[in-house]
């Protein structure tokens, strides 16, 4: 059984940093008086590359780059919508200068263990980081929860609701909380919303809008296992892993169904 205060949890925060992380920071400093966030340094580029050039081949993997720099030049024309987005939340794309941020290599590294080892936190949750290894769960006497930006298992991995929408399955487009395991967003689901968008969205914007429709599930989820009101849902169906499209594939999309 987690060891806890009712009424004051202690929660770990692993991110990777980014307005997003500090999104979800700002937002549980709200509601968990103690918490912790534990930011890694980011992950080269090129090892990225490298590593998707393994997986899926040199192709794919430059194919990818290069909608990287596309999507990086294209951010500016979508910096409007993403202010409302985090207006309407109420939501703060910097960190708040009260929070206790703690900087780590890796989220893997010993330096990170040792930090969650001290801290005994009754929840680790989790947003954006590397995929976490189960020899730093084995260490940690808590449940690491993660929010993803798609449903599980349907759609798991990068860009979840970009690849449901140009599938046309827009029921499936929307956010998942759920337990880390040892395979990568394949963990007991938690709590699941289909997430609306509206027609000034694109790939640029989607995940926006989900982080508003998630964050108040990842707070209740964290309440739940801190107060041992955990549920989890079993789920048996068709599971696959998404990376970031490639420059071609998003054009062909783009064209094919109009989901940018």
């Amino acid at each position: 059984m987690i060891s806890q205060t009712a009424k004051s949890p202690i929660v770990a925060l692993l991110i990777a940093g980014g307005p997003l992380g500090y999104c979800v920071a700002n937002r549980l400093a709200e509601r968990f008086k103690n918490l912790t966030v534990i930011q890694e340094e980011p992950e080269r580029k090129w090892d990225i590359v490298r590593r998707r050039a393994r997986f899926l081949g040199w192709g794919a993997a430059i194919g990818q780059a290069a909608f990287g720099v596309v999507y990086k030049l294209g951010e500016p024309k979508h910096k409007l919508r993403r202010q409302r987005v985090l207006s309407d939340a109420g939501l703060l794309p910097t960190l708040r200068s009260d929070l206790n941020v703690q900087h780590v290599s890796s989220v893997n590294g010993p330096d990170c263990q040792a930090l969650l080892t001290s801290l005994k936190p009754d929840v680790v949750a989790v947003y954006g980081t590397r995929i976490i290894k189960p020899k730093l769960m084995e260490k940690v006497a808590a449940p690491f929860i993660n929010y993803h930006a798609g449903i599980t298992p349907q759609y798991r991995g990068q860009h979840p609701a970009y690849w449901a929408l140009a599938a046309a399955d827009r029921s499936r487009a929307g956010v998942t909380i759920h337990l880390v395991d040892d395979g990568v967003d394949t963990g007991k689901v938690l709590a699941q919303r289909t997430v609306r968008f509206s027609e000034q969205d694109t790939i640029w914007t989607y995940q926006w809008v989900q982080l508003a429709e998630a964050l108040p599930l990842l707070e209740d989820a964290i309440d739940n296992w801190a107060a041992s009101r955990e549920t989890v849902t079993e789920t048996n169906v068709s599971s696959q892993l998404y990376f970031p499209p490639t420059i071609w594939t998003y054009v062909r999309n783009g064209l094919r169904s109009g989901v940018w």
